[in-house]
């Protein structure tokens, strides 16, 4: 019998959303002649061919430097969606994608120290913002479809986590009875 603590729930959430990006393709431009095969997935590519592959098998060549992954700036959509986030009213959220954290800590792994300690402020404001909003509407009503539709996978447990939190301390100090 293990003694390990239970994962908690947001860490099991971020960790399937990280599953599932991972498996997402992804344009690649071959760096040299690469020949490839694991399970399912064959590379016969030549320097200067583009293709798309899983983000998995393109993290493992881009170490190797056999390959440029073709991603979009994280960077500029980190700051875009905190540019959105600044200027939402503040009891609105902004909406982001199920995945952001996932994506955006994909992004950090491949960062300089210096650039990474920039993305970090950047993301670090936009968490704080985004923490600050959660608790206030988790507070004073359910979840509705609309805010579920904003949320990151994570910002939603959190925001029902609060929500059931504030329910149980209401139901005790108000001696509510069922």
């Amino acid at each position: 019998m293990s003694n390990s603590t239970p994962q908690p729930k947001i860490e099991a959430l971020h960790n399937v959303i990280k599953i599932g990006y991972s498996l997402e393709e992804v344009r690649v431009v071959y760096k040299r002649d690469t020949k490839l095969a694991v399970g399912d997935i064959t590379i016969d590519a030549k320097d200067g061919d583009m293709s798309s592959i899983p983000r998995w098998v393109a993290k493992i060549l881009n170490e190797q430097g056999a390959i440029d992954v073709q991603n979009g700036d994280v960077a500029a959509y980190v700051l875009r969606a905190l540019s959105r986030e600044r200027i939402a009213r503040p009891h609105e959220l902004s909406g982001i994608d199920l995945d952001f954290y996932t994506r955006v800590n994909d992004h950090l792994e491949t960062l300089k120290e210096r650039d990474k300690e920039n993305l970090r402020n950047s993301l670090t404001e936009f968490v704080d913002s985004r923490i600050a909003k959660i608790a206030k509407l988790a507070a004073a009503s359910p979840l509705s479809a609309e805010l579920e539709g904003r949320l990151s996978i994570e910002e939603k447990e959190t925001y029902l986590s609060i929500s059931k939190a504030v329910s149980e301390l209401q139901e005790k100090v108000l001696l509510k009875a069922d």
